[in-house]
């Protein structure tokens, strides 16, 4: 379902594109910004402690806007496909 509603919306979800990859050999297989040891979780902590986007960023240069924008757009995606 969910791939179905991506693909209708002209969004890409193969993991060769994601900007989260899940590798066992970094940080035990937690869900990270693709080329950083950056785990999503830690952008999602900050949103949901009241923290910008701009505060993580700036803790967390190794991650850039578009990847984070992309990252939370995908999740929602995910998430509103298993509710429907």
């Amino acid at each position: 379902m969910v791939l179905l509603y991506c693909r209708q919306r002209g969004i890409s979800m193969s993991s060769q594109d994601s900007v989260i990859v899940k590798n066992p050999k970094i940080l035990g297989g937690t869900p990270v910004f693709r080329g950083t040891r950056v785990p999503f979780q830690a952008l999602l902590d900050y949103l949901e402690g009241g923290e910008t986007l701009d505060e993580f960023l700036e803790d967390f240069p190794s991650v850039t806007r578009e990847a984070a924008i992309n990252a939370l757009e995908h999740a929602k995606i995910a998430l509103v496909g298993k509710l429907e």
